[in-house]
């Protein structure tokens, strides 16, 4: 690594008050929203674990709009990210996503397609974005099963072992894949010239409003 690319690392692991007030709140909307489809998720379990069936499917009901909500503030977020990969001015750093993380069928196969590419990659830049392209591709592929899921469910209101298994899984690398996409959006932060961190911070402001616009549409639904 040269001296760029060592000062990337440094900026990366504690980053200067600039970027952290860039990063920081679109990383505390991604979080928040996280934790709020956790919780409710919760509910929708005890409800389940209670009996009461028609409710639980109710309450997971409710989710979709605010996993809706919350894949569009990620996939947004990955799409800036790749925006500004290819004029990053140093090598940026790379942290390898690993298929042992995750428990979903769809997205395990597709973290071991990006496992053996990224071994034949050698440039930072294409690996990072094949890590980009991972996490976009599994947001879209839990976005459709968990709601095909929903919806599967919601129709005959299903109980059995096996399907509450999937939604708990999808959360789970839903969870993951929103934590993997803030790392990469730290490192790539980092790596910035002053000039692109203040049209990332502009790309950025209009992504938190425009999901909030999606929001206020989405709880008027």
């Amino acid at each position: 690594m040269g001296e760029a690319g060592k000062a990337a690392a440094r900026r990366l692991a504690s980053l200067p008050g600039a970027l952290q007030a860039i990063y920081q709140p679109l990383a505390q909307e991604i979080e928040a929203q996280t934790a709020i489809l956790g919780i409710t998720l919760n509910d929708a379990f005890g409800e389940r674990e209670a009996g009461r069936d028609e409710m639980a499917w109710h309450v997971v009901r409710l989710t979709v709009g605010e996993w809706e909500r919350l894949t569009e503030l990620v996939v947004g977020l990955q799409n800036v990210l790749s925006r500004f990969l290819y004029t990053s001015p140093v090598i940026v750093p790379v942290r390898r996503v690993a298929a042992g993380q995750f428990k979903s069928r769809a997205v395990v196969d597709n973290v071991k397609l990006y496992e053996f590419l990224d071994q034949i990659l050698f440039r930072s830049k294409r690996r990072f974005a094949l890590q980009l392209w991972l996490l976009v591709r599994a947001s879209t592929l839990l976005r459709k099963d968990f709601k095909h899921t929903c919806r599967e469910g919601a129709l005959t209101l299903d109980s059995s072992e096996e399907l509450w298994t999937r939604l708990d899984y999808y959360f789970h690398d839903f969870d993951l894949i929103a934590k993997e996409t803030l790392l990469a959006f730290r490192t790539l932060l980092a790596c910035q010239s002053p000039e692109r961190v203040q049209e990332l911070a502009l790309d950025l402001r209009a992504l938190l409003e425009r999901g909030t616009r999606v929001s206020v549409s989405l709880s008027n639904q």
